[in-house]
């Protein structure tokens, strides 16, 4: 019998990016995904994220090189496209569009073939630059229309935007719901107004667990015509992250459809990250029970950890519950910006800084300042605001001087003087722009990734040697099974 390909579904698997930032705070080591890296591949998935993951994070924490990251996976993915995620770089700062021109051109270099493009206010003047520096790097863009709740982000607005994207020479959309706030009976009136004006152009979903609903949402985009569904691998799927892709088929299978991938090779790369969570003592993703206060303040689950921290700092910590219900007043006050990287985080620091003096706006942000004269959003966000609030945002000192500020203008060869030199690369180059000299030439001196592929639960006596081998406060372990018996000796004893 043929396959019936109008029932087919087919993945993009978030595992080795969305799946650690959301569960493990970034802090899956290029070994973790060595490991693992050649039965994703197998498993057949449209596309595997793996982007030049956060150099803070991984260069001064880990010691690792995330664009060596990107060569050893791709040298293991051959099969699959790997998929970076496109949106300000870097993601806080009024930066120059040469440093994310630079970046995206190493990353093609790296091995790297899609990019999912991000604005943070949903702009065709964001999405246009990027799709076109896509294409000239050969890289397919697949932009997202990111979801919000609010009173200006209704099925009209959507189907707006979509109409914008069908202009662009755009290889996919993909319908992206950070927060998680989507719900299956949202999706039956808003997914058709996406649909009838983005063109004929693929839609797919990614649609975070946050609320519970994003398996859910899954089968409801698919029955709605969506073919193409984002998910994760356990353990490193539900919680913040993207639905279990195991959950997602199964639940397909019983309403006819087919969907498409080798699930061995997938459940191979479960067993074995799960080995290496127990291994490292990391957190599982499990389901989210709802709770229907992220609708109203809409704080990506990761930020709340940060707002607890900064009230922690100052003795307030009781005033969680009081900072994200500002959050809401703040984002409302502010012309319901979307609670994404960075206006999440502008909009979370200035309702912490509001709870924390205990004066609305008396202090202000730089970033808040920033956003107030439409650095952050342009037109859009100025039009949106409450005007009282900004005027009382721009009434200051501080303000007066950031209005006759202006975003750096840098050139290539500025750049390559300030932190180039004989012999030092692109890669190397941005590595230098966001941690300094001194981070990298630590990572330098760091030695080659850890490995992981020893971690098996197929292979236990392996495993057992190998982690006694690493031991230092040991020269002599002998072991013992029945007619077994192995002996460790250190070569210094």
């Amino acid at each position: 019998m043929q396959p019936n390909t109008d029932r087919e579904v087919r993945f993009v698997d978030t595992t080795i990016r969305d799946g650690h930032l959301c569960l493990w705070a970034n802090s899956m080591r290029t070994g973790m995904m060595l490991a693992i890296a050649d039965d994703l591949d197998r498993a057949g998935f449209e596309a595997i994220e793996c982007m030049y993951t956060h150099p803070k994070k991984a260069v001064r924490e880990l010691r690792e090189d995330p664009w060596e990251r990107i060569r050893l996976l791709r040298a293991r993915i051959t099969a699959t496209p790997l998929r970076t995620i496109m949106g300000r770089f870097p993601q806080f700062e009024l930066a120059p569009p040469l440093l994310l021109e630079l970046r995206t051109r190493c990353e093609a270099a790296a091995g790297i073939r899609q990019a999912r493009i991000s604005d943070e206010w949903n702009q065709v003047t964001g999405w246009a630059w990027k799709v076109r520096l896509c294409r000239a790097v050969g890289l397919d863009p697949v932009v997202n229309l990111i979801f919000s709740e609010s009173p200006k982000h209704t099925d009209a607005y959507y189907a707006e935007r979509a109409r914008q994207l069908a202009q662009l020479d755009v290889y996919r959309v993909c319908l992206k719901d950070p927060g998680g706030l989507l719900t299956p009976e949202r999706l039956r009136t808003l997914l058709p107004a996406i649909l009838a004006n983005v063109g004929g152009t693929p839609v797919e979903l990614h649609s975070h667990c946050t609320t519970g609903l994003g398996p859910l949402n899954a089968l409801e985009a698919v029955k709605l015509g969506v073919r193409t569904i984002n998910v994760g691998i356990p353990p490193l799927a539900n919680g913040a992250a993207l639905p279990s892709v195991f959950n997602v088929a199964h639940n397909l299978r019983l309403l006819g459809y087919q969907p498409v991938f080798d699930e061995t090779a997938a459940r191979a790369a479960s067993e074995r990250l799960e080995r290496i969570r127990q291994h490292e003592g990391l957190p599982r993703g499990v389901p989210a029970e709802y709770d229907g206060a992220w609708y109203r303040h809409q704080v990506p689950g990761g930020m709340i950890s940060n707002i607890r921290h900064q009230l922690r700092l100052v003795g307030l910590e009781d005033k969680v519950a009081a900072t994200l219900e500002e959050c809401a007043r703040v984002r409302e006050e502010w012309g319901w910006p979307i609670m994404v990287t960075p206006l999440a985080q502008f909009v979370g620091s200035q309702a912490a800084v509001n709870v924390i003096v205990g004066e609305r706006y008396r202090e202000v942000t730089d970033q808040t300042i920033l956003y107030a004269l439409g650095h952050w959003g342009g037109q859009e966000a100025i039009e949106g605001m409450d005007p009282n609030v900004r005027d009382r945002i721009l009434a200051r000192p501080r303000a007066r001087e950031l209005a006759a500020w202006q975003p750096p203008e840098l050139t290539y060869a500025e750049l390559r003087a300030r932190y180039g030199g004989p012999g030092v690369s692109d890669e190397e180059l941005l590595l230098r722009y966001e941690v300094g000299e001194e981070a990298v030439a630590a990572l330098r001196a760091a030695g080659p990734p850890r490995r992981y592929e020893h971690l098996s639960a197929a292979q236990p006596l392996v495993t057992l040697i190998a982690e006694l081998a690493r031991r230092s406060d040991r020269r002599y372990i002998h072991l013992r099974k029945g007619a077994l018996s192995v002996t460790l000796l250190r070569r210094d004893a």
